[in-house]
């Protein structure tokens, strides 16, 4: 029996999806990943005994004839593939991959891990981007959020059926894989670090105006970006902007890695100001590797963290706010700070671990392979 993955990166299924998908594999399916062509990752998919079929997408466009033959894409692929259901995650192969899927018989399990940038913003764009998950989820056998606020909305809007929606514990983590590290040394310089891709969304902006408000007062104290930059995204940051910031001594940026275990070890504190998320990835990770983190009070983050308990919350869009909160987490002693990462650690052990989601998907998969409707 055959099962469908289809994202606009293949990289997402690498870096957040394998455990289910290796999870479906053991299970007996054979599992079939829809992506645009991405060499490295088609090596690491097929080395898992996943086949990748190759599918051209314009992830950030707004072309009607791009669109048009995406979904033309989809149907021919799905018709000669005939799975037996999809799991699909990110916007258009939610829409697109559903609409065809629905059009072929083919039941769809659809993941919202984040509303995204046309969802955010309000205006024209966000009327359409409503409109399309409003078509693309109407056939849904099950549609995952990883927010209850995100699932609230999307019911308030009737852009799902109430009935048909699962919360999960975001994409999960593998506790065993981002095992706790050890405290950094005391005595060195206060290490903060921002994970994410260079988007104004994630807050990258506030974090550098921050950072150049806590050097006036700390010139020790180092500031680290870790992603990469030109991502097709409308509130991508430019690279001369980031170089600029680079030549200017504010901040270190460092090119996305593969395994980000390391360098965020090396952090004493993971800071993501993002605007929202779904759950983010990057606060799971530090969570598991016991890191304290200062993120915002916004949906997907605040489900991680806990004012005072595992890190520091403050405002979205707030430069202000966040240098009050690095100076908080300076003015900590070594010890306050360990706590806070052991009690992340224990959070994530508690309610994050990777195989919730591998159960609750294989359950949801046989349902709906099975036909069977909640």
């Amino acid at each position: 029996m055959k099962i469908v993955a289809t994202v606009n990166a293949a990289w997402n299924l690498v870096n957040f999806r394998m455990g289910v998908l290796r999870a479906l594999l053991d299970a007996g399916y054979e599992v079939v990943a829809i992506t645009p062509e991405d060499t490295a990752s088609r090596a690491i998919l097929e080395g898992a005994g996943i086949r990748l079929v190759p599918l051209a997408m314009d992830s950030a466009g707004v072309s009607p004839r791009r669109d048009l033959a995406l979904l033309a894409g989809y149907m021919r692929i799905l018709a000669r593939e005939r799975p037996a259901a999809m799991l699909g995650y990110t916007i258009k192969p939610n829409v697109y991959g559903s609409l065809a899927a629905r059009a072929l018989g083919i039941p769809t399990l659809n993941n919202i891990s984040g509303l995204g940038t046309g969802f955010m913003r309000p205006g024209l764009l966000n009327r359409v981007v409503r409109g399309l998950y409003r078509v693309g989820l109407a056939g849904a056998h099950t549609v995952f959020f990883q927010n209850e606020d995100d699932r609230a909305q999307f019911a308030a809007l009737k852009l799902v059926r109430a009935e048909r929606t699962v919360l999960l514990p975001g994409s999960g983590i593998d506790l065993d894989r981002f095992a706790a590290a050890p405290p950094n040394d005391p005595a060195a310089p206060l290490r903060f670090l921002l994970v994410a891709r260079m988007l104004w969304d994630k807050g990258v902006g506030e974090y550098v105006e921050a950072a150049r408000m806590v050097k006036a007062d700390h010139p020790e104290v180092r500031f680290g970006l870790l992603g990469g930059i030109g991502a097709e995204n409308r509130t991508a940051i430019p690279a001369e902007t980031v170089a600029a910031w680079v030549r200017e001594g504010v901040v270190e940026h460092h090119p996305p890695v593969d395994d980000v275990r390391a360098p965020m070890a090396a952090a004493d504190v993971i800071v993501l100001p993002s605007y929202r998320e779904g759950t983010s990835r990057v606060l799971l990770e530090a969570s598991a590797l016991a890191r304290p983190m200062i993120t915002t009070d916004v949906p997907g983050c605040r489900d991680v963290v806990a004012d005072g308990v595992e890190g520091l919350l403050v405002p979205a869009k707030d430069a202000a706010g966040l240098a009050a909160a690095m100076r908080r987490m300076i003015a900590m002693t070594a010890a306050e700070r360990t706590a806070m990462g052991r009690r992340a650690r224990a959070r994530a052990e508690r309610d994050y671990a990777e195989q919730r989601v591998i159960d609750i998907y294989l359950d949801r998969v046989a349902r709906a392979v099975n036909r069977q409707h909640p």
